[in-house]
């Protein structure tokens, strides 16, 4: 099996697979220094678009590709579904579920990253804390009537906001770090992806305790036609061969 990785869920899906006696290969794209690796083998780089993920199908010849790559991550997604549909491999797509706006939230959804710098640059003056990664900093670049915290990974390579203090730093992150980093930085606006799942959620615990306001970025569409589920024992349950055990 393949399995496209990079996320908690993929991790916890070679694990279990592994420890079942299945033959898996994890694929990271290697935009992050140090990722966390899963158990078994692991390929880091990616494959020259569709056409070279098709080859590479060709060649490795998976039962099955599984797609757990981040729910931001539309560009492999959709070379993945592009190479499995003209290999004829199937593919499964493990996708977790995104955040739901809670009692006390101050939530405004837009559509994707542009329309995320569009509304800042209206927004109040004040500081924006900014948890939407570094390939995506460079369209809030011109702005200099806010101040932004950046809290990513790695250091970027692309442009910044003339004012912008950068944290790097990964998570699991917990409610007392990020209400204390929101206090301390008097965040006015905190700007993040609908990501889902439980590592980075305190941001969103700490931000409505304080009433800050907080930006979402909307998830782009899966590729159409593929079939996908929420929870790696979705996936488990639907392997052939009950390679789970």
């Amino acid at each position: 099996m393949l399995v496209l990785g990079g996320t908690g869920e993929a991790r916890d899906l070679a694990r279990r697979l592994v420890t079942a006696g299945a033959d898996v290969t994890s694929s990271l794209a290697g935009r992050v220094s140090r990722p966390a690796l899963p158990v078994g083998d692991v390929r880091i780089g990616g494959f020259g678009g569709a056409a070279g993920l098709a080859e590479f199908l060709r060649e490795f010849a998976p039962t099955i590709v599984v797609d757990a790559t981040h729910p931001f991550a539309a560009t492999i997604s959709a070379n993945a579904a592009a190479a499995c549909a003209a290999t004829s491999v199937p593919l499964l797509v493990v996708c977790r579920p995104g955040w739901t706006a809670r009692a006390g939230d101050d939530w405004t959804r837009v559509s994707d990253i542009a329309a995320a710098a569009e509304h800042v640059r209206t927004s109040p003056a004040g500081t924006v804390f900014l948890t939407t990664g570094r390939r995506d900093l460079a369209v809030f670049a011109d702005d200099d009537r806010h101040d932004y915290l950046v809290r990513i990974v790695d250091p970027p390579d692309v442009p910044l906001p003339p004012r912008t203090t950068l944290l790097l730093d990964r998570g699991p992150y917990d409610l007392d770090r990020e209400r204390a980093l929101l206090q301390a930085h008097d965040v006015r606006l905190l700007v993040t992806k609908d990501s889902g799942g439980p590592l980075t959620v305190a941001k969103l615990d700490a931000a409505r305790e304080l009433g800050v306001p907080v930006l979402v970025v909307d998830r782009p569409p899966l590729p159409d036609g593929v079939t996908a589920v929420d929870t790696v024992d979705a996936v488990l349950s639907r392997l052939p061969g009950s390679a789970a055990g």
